[in-house]
């Protein structure tokens, strides 16, 4: 009955989580046995829901990259609030972007009775050697948003799908200058996303998949040259490092008057850095500029023209499907997932699970946003 409840209760927290919901028909992998190893801004309310019940004593992990990014505080605090929710102990960790404290914060976990843990790395392989404690501990491991590299510690995957979001990015692109029929070229300029993120190529092979035919065909042109995703990574993902890049992008390509018309942004920290470097450096018509996450400081850019488009990732709907994955663990149920083919870490394909990003502009950001209850009116302002 204990179970029942359990699963009944937390479908109810997914159907409640937001519009958007997790994407595909979901297939299924049996939950490993516990022994055995398997291939600084306000946060978003996670959404009401009856507390389902859980084993007493199950202790859960949680290991976030850095508290600098709005994301990953909400990431956080959402994941904390629906698993206490649950009946669940929690020890959340925020590493501040350096490895060496994630890693230390992950062996204290492993020592200090966690029974899952649930790990957004900072960089994708740098948790090899800790990950082996948990492994020899017979404690599963989800991967959380970010897949961890080279390690069969890892159990499960929970994230977006990915290469969808390039593709919606590029697909705006598409739309927004009717590449089909309008005879071009049009300017690009690239900023991709973190090369120590396992998520960045496919978010950067998502779209430049969607605009290959477009540039094979010179409606696109990159007139600073830089294409390839080892030029056009940001490091950390930095608004600081993709505004530097810009800005000597922009004295070198555009000064003399040239038109930029696309700014394919990965996500809404690099778009921030580049719609700083066009307001100080660039005096032509604004271009198309995209980005991801839906950052408080972004949306207010998109709602005053200055960022076209981010691709929504609703953190509540991916926690809410990561504590069902906890509570399956835990009761040695078969765990859902509705991916067991893209996602190979190094070991083998990890069972995952992709929820569903979606598009958000300043045509449909209350709908989105506001009514779901993500953010208020005063966020906003």
């Amino acid at each position: 009955m204990k179970k029942k409840v359990l699963s009944m209760v937390l479908a109810t927290s997914m159907l409640a989580a937001t519009l958007v919901g997790c994407g595909g028909g979901a297939s299924e992998t049996a939950a490993p046995a516990a022994s055995e190893p398997a291939a600084e801004a306000p946060a978003a309310e996670a959404p009401a829901a009856e507390a389902p019940a859980a084993a007493s004593g199950n202790k859960v992990g949680v290991s976030m990259p850095t508290k600098d990014l709005q994301r990953w505080n909400q990431d956080g605090s959402n994941m904390q609030a629906q698993l206490e929710a649950a009946g669940y102990e929690v020890d959340l960790q925020y590493a501040s972007n350096q490895e060496e404290t994630q890693v230390s914060q992950i062996e204290n976990m492993i020592n200090g009775g966690c029974s899952v843990l649930v790990i957004a790395a900072i960089e994708a392989n740098s948790l090899s050697t800790v990950l082996e404690g948990a492994k020899s501990a017979g404690i599963p491991v989800i991967a959380y948003d970010r897949l961890i590299m080279n390690t069969d510690a890892i159990s499960y995957y929970a994230t977006f799908d990915n290469y969808k979001v390039g593709v919606t990015q590029g697909q705006y692109i598409v739309d927004a200058l009717d590449l089909d029929n309008a005879e071009g070229p049009f300017n690009m300029e690239i900023t991709a996303g973190d090369p120590g993120d396992n998520n960045a190529p496919f978010f950067y092979n998502g779209a430049m998949d969607t605009l290959k035919p477009y540039i094979d065909a010179g409606k696109i042109v990159i007139p600073s040259g830089q294409v390839d995703f080892a030029t056009v990574g940001t490091p950390k993902w930095s608004t600081e490092t993709a505004q530097s890049r810009m800005e000597n992008i922009l004295s070198s390509n555009y000064a003399d008057g040239t038109q930029l018309d696309i700014c394919l942004c990965s996500n809404d920290s690099t778009s921030l850095g580049v719609q700083n470097a066009l307001a100080a450096n660039y005096t032509g018509a604004y271009p198309i500029v995209t980005g991801q996450d839906c950052d408080i400081a972004n949306v207010k850019n998109m709602i005053a023209g200055k960022q076209s488009m981010s691709v929504f990732k609703d953190t509540r709907t991916l926690a809410a499907q990561v504590v069902k994955m906890v509570g399956q663990i835990l009761n040695g149920e078969t765990v859902e997932v509705n991916d067991t083919t893209t996602y190979d870490n190094g070991t083998g394909v990890i069972p995952s699970f992709l929820c569903e990003p979606v598009f958000g502009s300043a045509d449909n950001y209350k709908e989105l946003l506001i009514d779901s209850g993500y953010y208020t009116e005063a966020d906003l302002q």
